[in-house]
Formats: structure tokens, C-alpha cells, sequence
């Protein structure tokens, strides 16, 4: 039986955001802009980079004006960042990012804990989050935290996903990105959500966000690739996950999920050995072992002399 995958898959960067925000200690600002550089080096062209929250809730990402300050801007390179609420739109867009990504969660529990209020009272942010930004020329992205389950509340409906998403459209946002939070998004689950959605909004763009807690993360790339889907969101060296969420892990790596990508044919314009050389940079700056499963045994094909393995004896 044979497979039609996209040709081509935007994958978006989100470990200088998802990734560090994780973190106990804080990364120099310097050393972000030299990653994010390096990261744009290697051929991606979607980078979400930091976020404009309160200091307080996340401390590491408390440089966001001089991160995008300090990045060399290329014209075909999208920098996009998270904002809450319409004060860190007006912030974001003073410090000219590209895109700006705005964000509620599927369940009311979660909703409560990251953001600190109820799924209708976010709605309403988001309506003064499109009014802050029309006109701009920022792209204006849509982010549904736990749509494939809450760590709170268990499997979340469908329709509520679908509701959420069609306020989203009505209010002109240029697409929507379904999170997997904490990592409960199985095939199944990820296949009827993208089918439900594709029924009510065929023409909006979707983007898949998995995190790989239980093991599933690239599992659920496959599933959304048979899907069609051709936009993703990974984090160098598989680092990140939600500090507002119990059980929460990294991302799926961008390195292995390129590795995939490519075993598949299909086409990331990123160069694979770049992008190994900054997850290994970032594990010298994090200074311990990331959990990418490539950057530890190096892509399909490297080969080795034989004057470097040991032999059996005996």
C-alpha cells in the first residue's frame, strides 16, 4: 500500500522559547541570540523565540525585547513569539516580532493554571488580542493548549477543540497550532481531532505540536504527516515542556524529527549535520546530556572505521 506524504514540511523551532523557559538556570541573553542565529544558519525559517510574559511566572525568558534585538533578521526567516494577553502584544510588536502566537487551553483546569482564568474570559482576550494586532502585518497565530488531553481532566471533547478553533477563525487568525502539552495525544486521537476540524475549517492552517512524555511524539508526526499535515512544532535537543503542568517533558526533538522527515523524502530545507552541531552546542551550555536520540548515534547512514570499534574476544 503506498503513502502520499506532503513534499514539503515547515517545521517551526520552539526550543528557545518551549525549551528554555524549562530551565532552573537562567541562559545569557547573548548566548540565546548566538543560538538563534545558529539555529537560522542551518536553513529553518520559523522560529518562535521567546515569550512576553510576566518575569515573574517565567524568569528565563525575561530578555524577550533584547533577544529580538540582538537576532541578524533575514527577510525569508519568521520570528514569532508567545504573548498572553494584549500587554504583551503591545510589547511583542514594539519589539518587532513577525508573528505573534496567542494562546488558551482546551480544558478550564489548565486554563486556570497557566493563565489564571476561564476558557471564556481568554476568549475575550483573544478578541482584544485581533483588534491589537490588525493592521500590523504580524501574522497572528492561534495556540489551543491540551487539545489532546489534560492532565487535570482526562480525554477533552472534540467539539470543545472545534468551538474554540472557530472562534479563533472568526476573529481572522492566519491558522491554528493544537497542543499536546503533556504528552497525551495517541494516533487515534490526533487523527479524529484533525479530522473534526478539517470538517468545520478546511481551509484554516493547522499545525501540530506533540511532546514526547510517553514515547509518542513521532509517532504522532506520522499519523499527522498521513493526515496531510505539513507544519510542526519541535525543540532542539527534544528540550521544554509546560511548568504549569504535572508530568510535563520535552518536545519532539527537532533533530530527530528532521532525521524522520528526511528518511521520509520530504523536503525541511534544513541541513541535518548543522542542526547536530548546535544541539550539541546546547548541551555543552545546558551541561547535561539532551534527550535527541540522534544527536547521540548520528544519522542512519554515518559510518565508522573499523579501527574504531573494539572486537570480540574469546
Amino acid at each position: 500500500m503506498s503513502t502520499t506524504y506532503p513534499r514539503h514540511v515547515v517545521l517551526t523551532e520552539v526550543g528557545m522559547r518551549d525549551g528554555l523557559q524549562m530551565e532552573h538556570d537562567f541562559v545569557p541573553t547573548e548566548t540565546k541570540i548566538a543560538m538563534i542565529n545558529d539555529l537560522i544558519a542551518t536553513g529553518l525559517t520559523h522560529l518562535e523565540v521567546t515569550s512576553f510574559v510576566s518575569p515573574k511566572a517565567v524568569p528565563q525568558l525575561r530578555d524577550a525585547a533584547e533577544v529580538l534585538a540582538g537576532v541578524d533578521r533575514r527577510a525569508e526567516v519568521t520570528l514569532s513569539v508567545l504573548a498572553p494577553n494584549v500587554k504583551g502584544i503591545e510589547r511583542a510588536l514594539a519589539a518587532r516580532a513577525d508573528g505573534v502566537v496567542v494562546f488558551l487551553s482546551a480544558s478550564e483546569s489548565h486554563n486556570q493554571k497557566n493563565l489564571n482564568r476561564s476558557i471564556e474570559r481568554s476568549l475575550g482576550d483573544m478578541r482584544d488580542a485581533a483588534a491589537a494586532t490588525r493592521g500590523s502585518g504580524v501574522q497572528v497565530q492561534g495556540a489551543i493548549a491540551v487539545a489532546f488531553g489534560c492532565p487535570f481532566e482526562g480525554d477533552v471533547p472534540v467539539e470543545r477543540v472545534v468551538e474554540i478553533a472557530h472562534r479563533f477563525a472568526s476573529l481572522g487568525f492566519d491558522g491554528i497550532t493544537l497542543g499536546d502539552t503533556t504528552g497525551m495525544a495517541t494516533p487515534p486521537v490526533v487523527r479524529r481531532t484533525v479530522e473534526a476540524l478539517r470538517a468545520e475549517l478546511p481551509d484554516m492552517p493547522l499545525t501540530l505540536h506533540f511532546h514526547n512524555t510517553r514515547g509518542l511524539g513521532l509517532v504522532n508526526v506520522m499519523e499527522g504527516l498521513h493526515l496531510g499535515i505539513d507544519a510542526f512544532e519541535s525543540s532542539l535537543g527534544g528540550i521544554g515542556g509546560c511548568p504549569f503542568a504535572p508530568g510535563a517533558t520535552g518536545n519532539i526533538c527537532t533533530e530527530d524529527t528532521v532525521h524522520l522527515l528526511h528518511a521520509l523524502g520530504i523536503h525541511t530545507g534544513v541541513n541535518l549535520d548543522a542542526l547536530l552541531g548546535v544541539a550539541g552546542h546546547l548541551e555543552t551550555v545546558l551541561a547535561r546530556p539532551l534527550p535527541g536520540q540522534v544527536l547521540r548515534s548520528g544519522p542512519r547512514l554515518r559510518r565508522y572505521g573499523l579501527e574504531e570499534q573494539a572486537a570480540a574476544v574469546g
